[in-house]
């Protein structure tokens, strides 16, 4: 196994580490505990990509996995912020759901013989829900008006979540309609 997918499962084992921090009750140091934990797991997607790049050390393991410890890392943080009622359902699922429908198009686009680069949008996306989600650990009480910091900036991460899934369907929806 080398490094890129190394740093890559290391991310996959922060993950069960940021949940039960960032799920710790009572005790504030948790939240910026848990912010810190999600931005080393967050920084982890572009160092393994780098290294495998720049090392020529991409592998169909690395391929299958990064993927997944971005999905996983995203998705429990979102799960968790609604628990923790710093976001509403809809945007967790409206993100989340936009990750299930590129990742079915991908599959279809691979069983055609098609591999789907990555999208500028879809790289923006990342970003941006990192960027919300840390915001959102961070200033879970920051208030901007009758809604929270927290909030306003995951409600921006969605919107940009829906125009990235549009992005990758409307490049792709002939390949959808067209699949055998």
């Amino acid at each position: 196994m080398n490094l890129p997918n190394k740093i890559t499962l290391v991310r996959i084992f922060l993950i069960p580490l940021f949940i039960a921090v960032l799920m710790t009750r009572g005790l504030s140091c948790c939240d910026i505990a848990a912010a810190v934990i999600f931005a080393v797991a967050a920084l982890t997607d572009g160092i393994d990509g780098y290294l495998a790049r720049k090392n020529n050390q991409v592998t169909d393991l690395g391929k299958f996995l990064d993927p997944i410890a971005d999905k996983l890392l995203i998705a429990s943080a979102l799960i968790c912020l609604v628990e923790l009622q710093r976001i509403p359902a809809y945007m967790a699922i409206i993100i989340i759901a936009r990750e299930f429908i590129v990742t079915g198009l991908r599959i279809v686009a691979i069983s055609n013989g098609v591999v789907m680069a990555a999208e500028m949008t879809g790289k923006i996306k990342t970003v941006i829900q990192i960027f919300a989600t840390i915001i959102a650990l961070l200033f879970p009480t920051v208030s901007v008006g009758s809604f929270t910091l927290g909030w306003i900036v995951m409600l921006i991460a969605a919107l940009f979540t829906i125009y990235s899934g549009y992005v990758y369907l409307s490049k792709n929806w002939d390949m959808v309609i067209n699949s055998k």
